[in-house]
C-alpha cells in the first residue's frame, strides 16, 4: 500500500476526534464510575468490562472475554482478541479502565467527575487521561487501521485491567494463569504525562519503589528535659546523623547497594537525550542536588533516588519539654533494574552497622505490593520501528525514555510474557491526574490518534498486507 493509504488512516483516526465521535464514547466510559481505591465499586468495574469496553470492541471485530480477579474482592481483567493469522505479529494494547477516588467535593463547583465537560481545549472528567481517554486512543487507532485496510495486517489483543490504581491486585497471577492467551510480539500502552508539549515520548520502564522504616526505640516514654536532657541519648539526633550517613547534603546516595551498578551506555546515552521542559507551576530542579556529574534526565531516567518520606520523635502535634525515647523515619528508594530489590534492606543494615548505628533497627515496609523495576533495552528492534513511525508521523523523532521515575507492572508483563514493554504517553503534567478537576487536551488526543494510526499502519505494512 502507498504512503497515501496511511496518510489516509491517520486522517480517519484525526476525524473521529473532529467529528465528535471520540468524545462521544469517551464520555460513555467516563459515565461508569470505576473507583477501584476504597470504597470500591466492584460492580462498576465489571460493568466496564462487560457493558461497555466489552461491546464496543466486539464491535471492530474483537472476541472478548472477562475473567474474574482470582482476588474475589478487586476488579476483573478483559481480554479481546483479533487474530488474522497466526503467522503474523501480536501486538498487546494494555489500559487500564479503574480510577482513583473522583473526590466530587474538591472539584469545581461547576464540574462533575463522572460527566464529562469541553472547555476550549480541555476535556475534563475522571479518567480522560488516565486511563479511560489514553486507552481509548489506542483503540480507535486500531479501529483506524481495519475500517481503512479492511484488516489490521497483524494480530492484536486488549487486555483492559481493573485495578491498576490499587497497585493491580491479582495482575501477575492473571498473567502466569492467561501466559498463552497473553502471548504478544509487543507490549504498548498508552498512560502518563509526557515530559514536553512539544517532542512524544517511549517510555522503556518505570523504577521499582521500596521503602523502609528506621527506628530508633531507646527506652519507654519521654522524660523531662531539665533533668535528663544531656544525660539520656535523644533517639531524633541518633536518627537524624544516621540518615546523614545514607544521603548526603547534598542529596547523593551514600549506601553501598543503593547505587546503580553497571548501567549499559545505551541506557546512559537515551537517558541524556530525552527533551525535558518545565512546565507552569511546577518546581525547577536544584542543580546542586543529586548524583554529581550527570544530567538532570540521567537522575531520573538511569539513577536511583532517596527520600525521607517522614519522621517523627516525641509529639509534634503538642510538643512536650521531654526527652523522647522513641524516633521513625520513613525512607524510601526508588530504583532501576540495576539494583536488586532484595538487596536493599540488607544493604541498609550492613551500612548502618558500618557507620556505627547498631540501635537503629530497619524495618521494611509491606503496606501492599510494590512495583518491580523494569526496562527494556533503547536498541530494541520494536524501539526503533515505533519510534521511526513516531517521527514520520510527527516530523521529529521522539524521547526515548529507559526508565521513568514513577513505578508501574512494566515488569509483570517483561517478565511473565517476554515482551518488549512500550508505554506512548499522550497526557502532560498539568492534567490533575489523581486529582480534582482531572482533564485531558485536545491536541495531545489528536496527535496520539495520529502517531498511534501511523504505527499500527505501519506494524500491517512490515507484514507485507
Amino acid at each position: 500500500m502507498t504512503d497515501t493509504a496511511r496518510d489516509k488512516t491517520i486522517q480517519r483516526a484525526k476525524g473521529y476526534l473532529d467529528s465528535g465521535e471520540f468524545l462521544e464514547t469517551l464520555a460513555r466510559l467516563v459515565s461508569v464510575q470505576t473507583e477501584s481505591h476504597p470504597p470500591l465499586r466492584k460492580p462498576e468495574l465489571e460493568r466496564y468490562c462487560h457493558d461497555v469496553m466489552g461491546p464496543y470492541l466486539e464491535g471492530m471485530g474483537f472476541e472478548t472475554r472477562v475473567f474474574d480477579n482470582s482476588l474475589p474482592q478487586h476488579g476483573p481483567f478483559l481480554v479481546a482478541e483479533k487474530i488474522e493469522n497466526p503467522a503474523l505479529p501480536t501486538v498487546l494494547v494494555y489500559g487500564h479502565g479503574d480510577v482513583v477516588r473522583a473526590m466530587p467535593e474538591r472539584w469545581r463547583d461547576d464540574l462533575d467527575p463522572w460527566a464529562l465537560k469541553v472547555e476550549g481545549d480541555r476535556v475534563f472528567g475522571r479518567g480522560t487521561v488516565d486511563n479511560k481517554g489514553q486507552h481509548l486512543i489506542a483503540i480507535e487507532a486500531l479501529r483506524a487501521v481495519i475500517e481503512e485496510r479492511g484488516q489490521l495486517g497483524f494480530n492484536a489483543k486488549v487486555l483492559i485491567e481493573m485495578g491498576e490504581e490499587a497497585g493491580s491486585p491479582g495482575l501477575a497471577q492473571f498473567l502466569q494463569d492467561q501466559r498463552d492467551l497473553l502471548a504478544a510480539d509487543v507490549f504498548i500502552a498508552l498512560d502518563g504525562p509526557r515530559q514536553s508539549m512539544e517532542v512524544a515520548d517511549i517510555t522503556l520502564g518505570t523504577r521499582g519503589g521500596i521503602a523502609v522504616d528506621l527506628v530508633v526505640n531507646l527506652r519507654e516514654g519521654s522524660h523531662h528535659s531539665g533533668h535528663w536532657g544531656g544525660l539520656l541519648k535523644d533517639p531524633a539526633v541518633v536518627l537524624s546523623h544516621a540518615i546523614s550517613t545514607i544521603i548526603s547534603r547534598d542529596g547523593r546516595i551514600l549506601v553501598e547497594g543503593w547505587r546503580p551498578r553497571d548501567v549499559p551506555e545505551s541506557v546512559r546515552e537515551a537517558s541524556r537525550k530525552v527533551q525535558v521542559k518545565t512546565l507552569p507551576g511546577t518546581p525547577e530542579p536544584d542543580e546542586d542536588w543529586g548524583e554529581p556529574g550527570m544530567s538532570r534526565t540521567e537522575r531520573i531516567y538511569a539513577w536511583n533516588s532517596a527520600i525521607v518520606l517522614s519522621m517523627i520523635s516525641g509529639q509534634p502535634e503538642n510538643p512536650v519539654a521531654a526527652v523522647s525515647g522513641f524516633a521513625r523515619a520513613r525512607i524510601q528508594l526508588r530504583h532501576t533494574v540495576d539494583t536488586r530489590s532484595e538487596e536493599v534492606a540488607p544493604a541498609l543494615r550492613r551500612h548502618l552497622d558500618e557507620q556505627g548505628f547498631p540501635e537503629v533497627e530497619v524495618q521494611p515496609v509491606a503496606e501492599r505490593d510494590m512495583f518491580p523495576p523494569s526496562r527494556t533495552d533503547p536498541e530494541n528492534p520494536w524501539v526503533l520501528k515505533v519510534a521511526a513511525s513516531m517521527k514520520k508521523t510527527m516530523g521529529k523523532a521522539p524521547n526515548i525514555i529507559p526508565t521513568i521515575g514513577a513505578s508501574g507492572p512494566s515488569e509483570f508483563f517483561k517478565e511473565t510474557l517476554g515482551t518488549p514493554i512500550m508505554w506512548i504517553p499522550q497526557s502532560y503534567g498539568g492534567c490533575g491526574q489523581h486529582g480534582p478537576d482531572e482533564h485531558g487536551l485536545l491536541p495531545l488526543y489528536d496527535e496520539g490518534l495520529a502517531m498511534m494510526a501511523g504505527v499500527f499502519w505501519d506494524f500491517g505494512e512490515a507484514s507485507g498486507t
